[in-house]
């Protein structure tokens, strides 16, 4: 047991038994939704695990130390506190443990802490990735050498579009990651199900997804694998708009000089904004169901 770790006693009971168990980031919670719609998800997202017949582990840090599985207090905590909590990468975590500080796991560190927990499935809303213009910029998120490093599936709604979709998938092949479309053969666009590029499998069962990730373990081949799942029909919206939004958020992001970790919630407030709040809608739905498949998923791993 890493002496840095807590796990809650809920979680720590379900791995015991080998029962399934699903991570969840609080990034999302903190940074990638206003309170009280981020408390209020969160909530509804672990209520959903534990009706698929699995047991939620929210991560974050708290104090400097680091948590699988949140009360709800600390669930509520991290909302209110909003940004002010640190945004938590891989880079961060030796500095937040040492000054007993909170911070807001990513994907990354979602993963990493996962790891030292034994838990195998994540479900999430969507992963970072190249950013348009990284061939100047090199703005490549933390999460794609997460992915290639640290055995861990992550269920997700594909790569964020405000991202370059088809250099992110260049990274990840280039990293070894296998890239899974869940009931398709393309890659989703987070909040739309197509995006035009094509994805390594096409996998159309929780137990298939599950067989594949085991053979990978068995085999040692270490880094992770990721399970794209598109938003169900009737909450994707027309590409079109969100991509209209999507191009209006970057040029405002170049022109106030965003960059680095600050990128991606103020392109995503801004999508919410500039969409009515349309955008946010979709993205506590995707979550909810990548939830479920999640879940789904971690059964099969332990049966």
């Amino acid at each position: 047991m890493n002496k840095y770790l807590d796990i809650a006693p809920e979680v720590s009971a379900a791995l015991a038994a080998s029962r399934p168990v699903v991570a969840l980031e609080s990034t999302i919670i903190s940074h990638g939704m206003p309170y009280p719609q981020n408390v209020e998800t969160a909530l509804r997202v672990e209520q959903t695990i534990r009706d698929c017949g699995a047991v939620p582990a929210t991560i974050a840090i708290i104090g400097g130390r680091l948590k699988a599985g949140l009360s709800r207090e600390e669930i509520e905590h991290l909302g209110r506190s909003g940004r002010a909590v640190a945004k938590a990468s891989r880079r961060d975590l030796p500095v937040l443990v040492a000054r007993g500080a909170d911070g807001a796991t990513t994907v990354t560190t979602t993963m990493i802490i996962a790891a030292m927990a034994g838990i195998k499935v994540f479900a999430t809303g969507g992963i970072g990735g190249v950013h348009r213009g990284a061939q100047t910029t090199m703005d490549i998120s933390a999460d794609l050498e997460e992915l290639a490093r640290t055995s861990v599936m992550v269920v997700c709604a594909g790569a964020k579009s405000i991202l370059d979709l088809g250099l992110t998938l260049e990274y990840l092949e280039t990293h070894g990651v296998p890239v899974i479309g869940y009931g398709t053969d393309e890659l989703p666009a987070f909040y739309t199900r197509r995006s035009g590029f094509k994805v390594d499998y096409r996998i159309d069962t929780p137990e298939e997804l599950a067989a594949a990730f085991r053979a990978k373990l068995d085999m040692g081949l270490g880094g992770g694998m990721l399970v794209t799942n598109p938003i169900p029909e009737e909450y994707s919206m027309d590409p079109e708009r969100i991509n209209a939004a999507i191009e209006q958020a970057l040029a405002e992001a170049a022109e106030q000089g965003i960059r680095g970790k600050e990128t991606t919630p103020f392109l995503l407030a801004r999508v919410k904004d500039i969409t009515g709040g349309d955008s946010l809608a979709s993205n506590i739905q995707l979550v909810l169901n990548n939830a479920r498949l999640a879940a789904a998923t971690a059964k099969c791993l332990c049966e």
